[in-house]
């Protein structure tokens, strides 16, 4: 997602990640996040998986052009894409993802239609460590939001990006600060092995 760049690029600048964005990557040829990418002067990519003849074959061109960055994190941001077996486990432990959902519930697609269907009293979003099981590698952190019952779609996608804002940028600050780590399919803090930190939301 275009404001989850823009929410780590400013949280870089800010010093509240200690790192910077060397390079982003796309799926798609117009995406506003590749135009993002080369406002803040952040070397941007298209590759086109069009051009390979397997997930594996596109993931591969993938590596080696991330590699060449000698990235010590992997963030994905709206990359709508399964990844093979060989990508993730090429960055395990320093690969993150965010996800539209209180996981473990609703991993995959159409979260906020679900939460509807369900008349679910809360919708949140979690980040979390990359693994080979879609949606359900190690939780990092928790926003949780109250749904109305007048809340849409496109409302409770508005809600959950607002949190998403303030808890991806922080998962990515301890990853860098060595704070964060993900031993034996567990995150710790610290040390600590944590149940999922979750944070209240408010719309």
């Amino acid at each position: 997602m275009v404001a989850n760049l823009q929410a780590i690029i400013d949280a870089c600048r800010a010093h509240k990640i200690a790192g910077q964005v060397v390079a982003v990557s796309a799926i798609k040829h117009k995406l506003m996040g590749l135009e993002r990418a080369r406002q803040a002067d952040i070397p941007a990519y298209f590759i086109d998986p069009a051009d390979y003849p397997d997930r594996e074959a596109y993931d591969k061109a993938l590596i080696t052009q991330i590699d060449g960055y000698q990235p010590d994190i992997v963030v994905l941001a709206g990359f709508m894409r399964i990844l093979s077996p060989l990508f993730v486990n090429h960055y395990q432990h320093k690969l993150l993802n965010i996800h539209p959902s209180l996981l473990p519930k609703y991993p995959g697609l159409h979260t906020h239609k679900q939460v509807i269907e369900n008349k679910d009293t809360f919708h949140g979003t979690t980040v979390h460590f990359v693994t080979e099981e879609l949606d359900g590698g190690p939780m990092i952190i928790q926003a949780r939001i109250p749904v109305s019952p007048d809340d849409t779609e496109q409302s409770l996608q508005a809600k959950i990006q607002t949190q998403e804002y303030r808890i991806y940028p922080l998962a990515i600050s301890w990853l860098a600060e060595e704070r964060l780590k993900m031993i034996d399919n567990r995150a710790l803090l610290d040390g600590n092995v944590l149940l999922t930190i979750l944070i209240n939301g408010f719309t």
